[in-house]
């Protein structure tokens, strides 16, 4: 039997070091009516554009009532480029879970991939603590910390010429 598109594509991304992941998602509202467009509006318009996705599809439970609340979930499989694309994902769209489907066995990174996987995760961990300072500091001890950082960001770039200079005269 021939294989489909999607299995053709999936297999072709996961030998050039693509996942395939199941995940789930949570959304709770006071307003029953409200929780389906919006889950549908973060799967639609959000999640299947980020970056890195190479297709998504599931589905949205109806809301169920839950004390004062209404909840529902999304249970979506999401074939990504790579490792990178799914640390993206768990950052921005907190999923309650991951599950890894493919690969099945093991994973390997070569140590550029590793390398600019660790940048990444590092730039979205100063995005996070910006986003964070920008919502719980006073304006004024939020410029003095933006002021440090720079000072930091300075710092690190004297010493790295610093250590290269230093390797040009060995």
């Amino acid at each position: 039997m021939p294989k489909s598109e999607v299995e053709e594509t999936t297999d072709k991304t996961i030998s050039r070091g693509g996942i395939l992941a199941r995940m789930y998602f949570d959304m709770q509202s006071e307003k029953p009516d409200d929780l389906q467009p919006l889950m549908a509006e973060l799967i639609n318009n959000r999640l299947m554009k980020a970056q890195g996705v190479v297709y998504c599809y599931g589905s949205i439970d109806e809301p169920i009532k839950s004390g004062d609340l209404y909840l529902t979930n999304a249970v979506m499989t999401i074939l990504l480029k790579d490792i990178a694309a799914l640390i993206n994902i768990a950052f921005n769209f907190t999923p309650a879970g991951i599950e890894i489907l493919k690969p099945t066995k093991e994973y390997v990174l070569k140590i550029p991939e590793l390398q600019s996987l660790m940048l990444d995760i590092a730039q979205i961990s100063v995005n996070y603590s910006k986003y964070i300072l920008e919502r719980t500091l006073s304006k004024e001890d939020y410029e003095r910390i933006m002021r440090d950082i720079a000072n930091r960001e300075a710092l690190g770039r004297k010493l790295l010429e610093d250590k290269k200079d230093h390797s040009k005269r060995q």
